[in-house]
């Protein structure tokens, strides 16, 4: 008797726990998306996103496993009140094994194949247009027209250090302009070796600085943080502009 009101209380806070996990996974999700809708400006947004997408996607998806360890702790209890509890501990032993299973998986899953989606909205962040304090929806200038609009330490760093890169947004009616700054290292793109988002900049090397007269070569070097694939690429830097 006393084993079967154990089991029974056991089973109702596996329950309660269950449904408490399911909300908070439902609650970190919505939060997460209510900062994003809080950020107006679309720079910010794709920092916060680039940030913290991923890892609060990965705390919803534990929530999850979590709620579905604690149900699966409450199923069966039949058989354990008749039988006794050794099928108790069995029952733990066989849902915390499959937590520890799931958690992997998972994990595995979130960090290779979310990226991608991550990667979509990204994209979209970026180029979506801006618009100028008037009103104006703003245009994206090509590198070939950023130079002008950039001083000279800007022009340098990303030049020079080409994990930097610059956004230059220009109102033409009123001349008004917006200077974004992106720092590569920090984006994950697409392996050519295993077709996942897990690439990124492990480290860069000047091979050849770029003067006035001769375009410099930059040799980034790249890592996949799935499949180990690492690459190197050259990149070929413009001739310094008059402004530097």
């Amino acid at each position: 008797m006393q084993h079967h009101e154990f089991v029974l209380a056991w089973d109702r806070y596996m329950d309660i726990a269950a449904v408490a996990c399911i909300a908070i996974g439902i609650l970190i999700f919505l939060y997460h998306e209510y900062r994003v809708l809080q950020i107006k400006d679309y720079k910010e947004k794709y920092d916060y996103v680039n940030l913290h997408e991923v890892r609060y996607f990965w705390y919803a998806i534990l929530a999850l496993i979590f709620a579905l360890a604690f149900f699966s702790n409450s199923v069966r209890t039949e058989q354990i009140i008749i039988s006794g509890m050794l099928w108790f501990y069995v029952r733990l032993f066989i849902t915390i094994s499959f937590l520890v299973i799931f958690y992997f998986v998972f994990y595995s899953m979130v960090r290779i194949y979310y990226p991608k989606s991550v990667e979509k909205r990204l994209v979209k962040l970026r180029n979506t247009p801006r618009i100028s304090p008037e009103g104006n929806q703003m245009r994206k200038l090509d590198e070939a027209e950023e130079d002008t609009h950039l001083d000279a330490s800007q022009i340098a760093e990303e030049e020079n250090i080409h994990s930097v890169d610059y956004d230059v947004w220009l109102d033409d009616k009123t001349g008004y302009k917006k200077i974004e700054k992106y720092n590569s290292y920090l984006h994950a793109e697409l392996c050519s070796e295993c077709g996942f988002y897990t690439f990124k900049i492990d480290k860069e090397e000047l091979e050849t600085k770029p003067t006035a007269n001769e375009p410099g070569l930059l040799l980034k070097h790249y890592k996949c943080s799935y499949c180990n694939h690492r690459e190197a690429k050259e990149v070929k830097l413009a001739k310094l502009s008059s402004n530097v």
